[in-house]
């Protein structure tokens, strides 16, 4: 079972936005450039009402065990 500690923090650039609170995250952190990863918002910024829109620098969190899918934790100013 994974933990809360074995997430990996990347870092993104949205590239597309989906229905429903999905995006399509093109990493741009070294050695996962132009990665593409499935993400969707974290409970927190849904709270919060933060708005993500195509152009966006994010971080996200990553499963070390599926690198496909993530969570967005963070928007960079």
């Amino acid at each position: 079972m994974a933990k809360e500690d074995d997430k990996i923090e990347l870092e993104g650039v949205v590239d597309v936005t989906y229905p429903g609170g999905k995006f399509l995250v093109k990493l741009t952190t070294e050695g996962f450039e132009d990665h593409p990863v499935r993400a969707r918002l974290s409970g927190k910024m849904r709270m919060h009402y933060i708005r993500i829109v195509q152009g966006d620098r994010v971080k996200l969190q990553v499963s070390p065990y599926n690198l496909d899918e993530g969570l967005i934790t963070y928007r960079q100013r």
